[in-house]
């Protein structure tokens, strides 16, 4: 069983429903398995620590879910064309992982959500690839073989799977943004135990 870790950070829902949806897609890959795990919040109160364990959700990442997996899917919501501070903060301190290249040549996708269409999706998953080719991951984005890609009036870019989910984070994903994280989660499947072969 490869397993490919969906790596996410959401205050709202909208990321953490499209990492339940990839990991759907993931599944319906024969000799495939996903693990969900997430990042803790980076309070700007310097004595606010994080419990070891959420209160709610996914498990805190841990770099050996890292060096175990086949394969990543990173996703955050879109701050200004960013990836949030605090997927940001987990990524600056993998520094021993880089070191080992424990990650180099493992396939990678990403995925985001943003308040309006216009929100900085494209610069986002732009912005998250960086730190996985420094650590020498391959990327694996959409292509236009997907024909939602080509029709959808919501998200969904060849950089990775996207939603709008407007400024009151009130709309769910369409139909094409589902299809597309499905995609999303079969292609990084496939790839994974393809590379492994």
């Amino acid at each position: 069983m490869k397993e490919i870790l969906i790596l996410f950070y959401s205050r709202d829902r909208s990321v953490r429903e499209m990492a339940h949806v990839i990991a759907r897609g993931v599944e319906s890959v024969e000799g495939a398995r996903a693990k969900l795990r997430t990042v803790p919040k980076v309070s700007t109160v310097c004595e606010a620590v994080e419990g070891e364990i959420p209160e709610q959700g996914a498990p805190y990442v841990e770099v050996a879910d890292l060096e175990s997996c086949a394969g990543l899917v990173l996703g955050s919501p879109s701050y200004f064309g960013n990836m949030a501070s605090s997927m940001k903060y987990f990524w600056d301190g993998t520094t021993s992982l880089w070191m080992k290249g424990a990650l180099c040549g493992k396939p990678a996708a990403l995925f985001t959500s943003s308040g309006t269409q216009h929100g900085g999706q494209e610069a986002t998953l732009l912005s998250m690839m960086v730190p996985l080719l420094h650590h020498g991951m391959l990327i694996v984005g959409l292509p236009y073989t997907e024909p939602e890609l080509a029709s959808t009036a919501a998200g969904g870019t060849p950089y990775g799977a996207s939603h709008v989910s407007g400024i009151g984070n009130d709309r769910a994903l369409s139909q094409d943004e589902r299809k597309l994280c499905l995609a999303l989660g079969r292609r990084i499947a496939l790839t994974a135990i393809r590379l492994s072969s």
